[in-house]
């Protein structure tokens, strides 16, 4: 009889209890966990991936607190993950939550065809505070993360996701996408946001082509040339929850989705991610920022120049609006029309910020 796979259970995201795992996942784990040297008297559910089949759970133990966790991605991408971790940890002293290995030395379990793995529960780890303040400390983690992960080569077996040579082809995609949204917007003209749609995305499609054409006539091509383990890991999905204040300083946690890219790409998500929930591009904000990031990480001009092209892509709008290619009649509803509307007005104040950060000298002064 063949091992029951591990699938995501709550796909249409009607599962009304978010701590729900079912009771097959429950059994798999009292198996794994009989690969580890630890009594566990406690599993308690802290958060799940439902819609993916990823589950985190916090362990108290003999030996102490550790997390449980069973990572969601195919198991060659997770082995990518997982040796990163250990390499900062173990080559480079880095503020990630280390590994605890099987009785037999792995650094995981596979079961259900997902990999399973046990870390320290790093504890206290508490958020910093949601001010220019907290940003910096934020950055200057993120940059020292980028620091010690370059160097970084995978174990056998992994797969190798990188996204250092897949820039230009990025671009080329929003900007097509800007061709598809307002086709959908226009085929379906009685939905509540197609309006706002429609209002403003000839002014975003400029905007992409006009940052794709940058970043050909950049030095992006050079950069990229230098490889995978020169840039190093990004984080992919880096802000507030995963950077922590804890034992000793910034930790940096969930680093599941690590992949090699050019650093300063999580570096653009966390601005342009704050920029918008503030509802305006605050410049002071995002100086205090970069030059956080950059005492970690120099940036030097020719990334710099990189990171403003990536600022000038209207991030924020494509991220809100590319799920309308799915399910246009529930998906453009008046939330979305609001949002629209709220993201093309934040926008009239992003292009002075971003013309003053390039007359701004300080940070590329390396």
């Amino acid at each position: 009889m063949s091992e029951q796979l591990i699938v995501p259970w709550d796909l249409d995201g009607t599962l009304e209890d978010d701590f729900f795992v079912p009771q097959y996942i429950w059994d798999m784990s009292e198996v794994v966990l009989t690969h580890y040297d630890l009594k566990v008297s406690n599993l308690e559910v802290i958060t799940t991936k439902s819609d993916k089949g990823g589950l985190i759970w916090k362990m108290d133990t003999d030996k102490g607190p550790f997390s449980l966790k069973i990572l969601h991605r195919r198991p060659g991408r997770s082995r990518f993950s997982l040796g990163a971790q250990e390499y900062l940890v173990k080559e480079k002293g880095a503020k990630v939550p280390p590994l605890y290995k099987t009785k037999t030395g792995e650094n995981y379990v596979e079961m259900g065809g997902k990999l399973w793995f046990v870390a320290e529960w790093v504890e206290p780890l508490y958020p910093v505070a949601n001010d220019l303040e907290g940003a910096k400390l934020l950055c200057n983690a993120l940059g020292e993360f980028h620091h010690l992960s370059k160097g970084y080569v995978p174990p056998k077996g992994s797969e190798n996701p990188s996204r250092v040579h897949r820039w230009p082809k990025s671009y080329e995609k929003v900007v097509k996408k800007m061709d598809w949204f307002r086709n959908i917007a226009t085929v379906y003209p009685e939905m509540a946001a197609s309006k706002a749609i429609l209002t403003h995305v000839d002014m975003f499609e400029e905007q992409a082509q006009k940052a794709y054409e940058q970043l050909q006539q950049s030095s992006y091509y050079e950069l990229a040339a230098r490889g995978n383990t020169a840039w190093g890991l990004v984080h992919q999905d880096y802000g507030w929850s995963n950077g922590q204040m804890g034992p000793n300083g910034m930790w940096i946690i969930d680093l599941d989705g690590v992949a090699y890219d050019l650093p300063i790409r999580d570096l653009r998500k966390l601005i342009t991610g704050q920029m918008d929930d503030m509802g305006y591009w605050d410049v002071n904000w995002m100086k205090g920022m970069i030059e956080a990031y950059h005492e970690a990480n120099p940036i030097e001009d020719a990334l710099f120049e990189i990171l403003l092209i990536d600022m000038s892509l209207p991030n924020e709008f494509y991220k809100n609006v590319k799920e309308m290619v799915y399910e246009p009649t529930i998906f453009l509803d008046t939330e979305v029309e609001t949002l629209c509307n709220t993201i093309a007005e934040t926008d009239k104040s992003k292009w002075p910020a971003i013309a003053e950060l390039r007359e701004w000298k300080g940070v590329t002064s390396t």
